[in-house]
């Protein structure tokens, strides 16, 4: 990805990707919702949306079914159309319950192609069970990122390589 990407790995795979926003905390923002999304797909609640769907649904279908139920902000039209896809009624995914899961994840990484130029970047990280970082370093508020990554206990390397592209 070319300018302001932000991945987010886990487990030797990357499951969250931000890029080409004008700023870079609206990356790590967009590849944390991505992840967040990710984790989610393996909550008990849509895990168990997979013995309810009626016969012959499309593996695509499902897929996109299960992504829409976590995100839950469906228009009353399209919640009739989705309500169809199963064969029983579904109970909803609330936000206390995804919070909840979410809470416990650990271990996430995340990669930046470019420096991080403002702590708020490294305080929505936080919310996504990000322990390390790896970024190029060489802005001037190094010293604030690194503290800020200290105080939410997230290893932090500097690459010394940016990979920005423009």
């Amino acid at each position: 990805a070319q300018s302001n990407s932000v991945a987010y790995a886990y487990d030797g795979q990357l499951v969250g990707l931000g890029a080409g926003q004008q700023s870079r905390v609206d990356c790590v923002k967009l590849a944390g919702r991505k992840t967040d999304i990710w984790f989610l797909r393996s909550h008990p609640k849509v895990l168990s949306l997979h013995s309810k769907f009626v016969p012959k649904t499309k593996r695509q279908t499902k897929v996109n079914a299960c992504i829409r139920y976590i995100e839950g902000d469906f228009t009353p039209l399209e919640k009739s159309h989705w309500n169809t896809l199963f064969t029983s009624p579904i109970e909803p995914l609330t936000s206390e319950e995804k919070q909840e899961f979410l809470s416990k994840i650990t271990g996430v990484s995340v990669a930046s192609d470019a420096f991080f130029p403002f702590r708020d970047n490294i305080d929505h990280c936080s919310k996504h069970g990000v322990s390390c970082i790896i970024q190029p370093g060489g802005s001037i508020a190094d010293a604030k990122i690194i503290e800020a990554c200290n105080e939410y206990n997230m290893v932090m390397a500097f690459s010394n390589k940016r990979v920005f592209t423009h």
